[in-house]
């Protein structure tokens, strides 16, 4: 059978069932996109895309899994900074998912309903956005290989290697670190937060909290009493966890989860109230930050005085907004920094630049009060008068209501990079005052425990102390080519290929179907360029199995906000508007 869509032609076999990640999206717009990258890739494509290849080599187990494979591969390294991806690195995390793809794709689904590889990816892309290495990730695949029996860490040792084992122990310990306590108040918390920081691997740490942040993302199978426990315990010691060891953005993501679970009437009632503020399918924020960047860099004045301006913006956390509320007794239209936005100026470089740099911070405050009301009595200025500990910055509160339409307060921040690069530097002992450590000098040496280890880790997995240089282009899809290519000929021979098949535990037939399909010259072997083709396929019918999921998550929020109103309005009736009791 054979499936038209624009200039893209899906083939299936007869009598067969489609494959679940052949499922087409609706809207056009995205095959235009894909139209348009691919042709500024290096490797031209013709316009008229076939994916009968790979719709064939799913059909076959190796084949599926060699796709598997070289996506998943793809993927991660695509996520991977250059600092972090090595050839060392790369043949480790390659390794390591030949070794998890055929076992993972063998198991049961989870108990969330999820299958398993689905499961130990969704791990390992989460480590990969916050810039783990290899081992890191690795560790994070082959947890789910572990825990379900199919392998034992001393399989890990001798198929992986030693370190990754030693990670993977590692990794276990703190699992169980919240059954050290009998009773999990904010002493106990606390204590326990230090122990791990003390005694632990960084880098296990971070594992831990992947896994439970793609624990929590899938909790609706549970009853509702097991949902509030997992979440009391994230709340009071992974949340906490997390900000202590700089990844903000997990505990973050980990504090509005275990709200949700633990008062889910009071987040329905803040996430109803910042949806109201939305314009059409496009976020407050973003809305608010193409607008000031726009205007930053239509000023000529302001032009004159710095060579760069980059914008950032972020949401208060629902829990967060919570915590100041019950704290300070405001109401929801006086918190000033639900909303913020910074604004980092790089100054021209030459003599005066620091001086130069003030005043563009100044200049750019004036560009924020035309198109904003400010607040006066919320804002600050910590470049006349800094910190303490030598902070330096401008903070305004505006009003961003417009139309007669009321929005949230936002904080601005304006400062240079210098005063970013600063700010920065002192975030990582501030994080560890957030997570429970009080003490200036304890705070100090375990600052100083977590960048050796850190430091460590990276330096085992790089090949040269120069290897990444900034700037340096690195081909990431590549790597796969070179991987398979073992003999480094510059092709991949049905040898190497079927070498590769029976790592994944097919059939050596496979492999020829496989050589087959792929090799359009007839010539027996793989050149980079048919490989190629044969990769911007995978990552196709990947994006069409994205594309699935996106548009069923759009729909699921669809009507799950229309649920949440009518939720909204029964608790209220019921309640009389108080906000916290669920």
């Amino acid at each position: 059978m054979e499936l038209h869509l624009n200039d893209y032609t899906l083939h299936f076999p007869p009598n067969t069932k489609k494959s679940p990640h052949l499922h087409l999206p609706k809207s056009p717009n995205y095959f235009r996109r894909r139209r348009r990258r691919n042709r500024s890739s290096k490797t031209q494509m013709s316009s008229s895309v076939r994916v009968s290849a790979v719709a064939a080599a799913l059909e076959q187990s190796g084949g599926k899994m060699v796709v598997e494979l070289v996506g998943a591969f793809n993927e991660l390294t695509e996520r991977m900074d250059n600092s972090v991806l090595s050839t060392s690195s790369s043949r480790l995390l390659f390794k390591t998912l030949k070794l998890c793809i055929p076992i993972l794709q063998s198991l049961p689904l989870a108990p969330d309903g999820r299958s398993p590889i689905s499961k130990a990816l969704s791990v390992a892309v989460i480590l990969a956005d916050l810039q783990m290495d290899a081992e890191v990730i690795s560790t994070g695949l082959l947890r789910e290989v572990l825990e379900a029996g199919a392998i034992s860490i001393y399989d890990v040792r001798d198929r992986i290697g030693t370190s990754t084992a030693h990670l993977m122990h590692e990794s276990l310990r703190v699992k169980h670190m919240a059954l050290k306590v009998e009773v999990l108040d904010d002493d106990s918390a606390t204590a326990l937060r230090k122990f791990c920081l003390t005694y632990y691997d960084v880098r296990a740490l971070v594992l831990d909290l992947a896994i439970k942040l793609d624990m929590m993302r899938h909790l609706d199978y549970l009853p509702r009493y097991r949902q509030q426990m997992i979440a009391l315990e994230v709340m009071k010691l992974h949340a906490p966890l997390a900000h202590a060891i700089g990844t903000n953005l997990l505990s973050l993501e980990l504090e509005d989860l275990s709200f949700r679970y633990m008062f889910p009437y009071s987040y329905l009632y803040l996430d109803a109230w910042l949806r109201s503020h939305e314009s059409g399918n496009k976020p407050l924020i973003d809305i608010c930050k193409e607008q000031l960047l726009q205007s930053l860099k239509s000023d000529p004045l302001l032009n004159g005085m710095v060579s760069k301006i980059s914008v950032e913006g972020r949401y208060k956390s629902r829990c967060s907004t919570m915590k100041k509320l019950l704290r300070d007794g405001r109401k929801l239209e006086e918190v000033n920094d639900i909303l913020g936005l910074r604004v980092v100026l790089t100054p021209i470089s030459g003599v005066d630049e620091s001086e130069i740099g003030e005043k563009a911070c100044y200049r750019a405050r004036e560009v924020v009060q035309s198109l904003w009301e400010e607040i006066p009595s919320r804002s600050k200025d910590y470049i006349l008068r800094p910190k303490a500990n030598g902070y330096r910055s401008l903070h305004m509160a505006v009003d961003t209501s417009e139309n007669g339409r009321t929005r949230p307060l936002m904080e601005i921040q304006i400062r240079t990079a210098e005063m970013d690069m600063l700010a920065s530097g002192g975030q990582a002992s501030h994080a560890l005052y957030k997570g429970g450590v009080t003490d200036p000098e304890e705070a100090r040496h375990l600052k100083a425990i977590m960048i050796a280890a850190a430091e460590l880790a990276a330096l085992r997995l790089r090949d040269f102390p120069s290897a990444n240089q900034k700037g340096l282009e690195i081909d990431k899809r590549g790597w796969v080519f070179r991987l398979l290519d073992k003999n480094g000929d510059g092709k991949i021979s049905i040898d190497e290929l079927m070498e590769v098949m029976e790592e994944l535990g097919a059939p050596g037939d496979d492999a020829r179907e496989m050589m087959q399909l792929l090799d359009s010259n007839s010539d027996g072997f793989l050149s980079s360029d048919e490989f190629d083709i044969f990769q911007n396929q995978v990552e196709f019918i990947r994006n069409l199995e994205d594309r699935d999921d996106h548009y069923q998550t759009l729909l699921n929020a669809k009507l799950q906000l229309a649920n949440d109103t009518g939720l909204i309005q029964l608790y209220s009736k019921e309640q009389g508007g108080s906000l916290v009791t669920n």
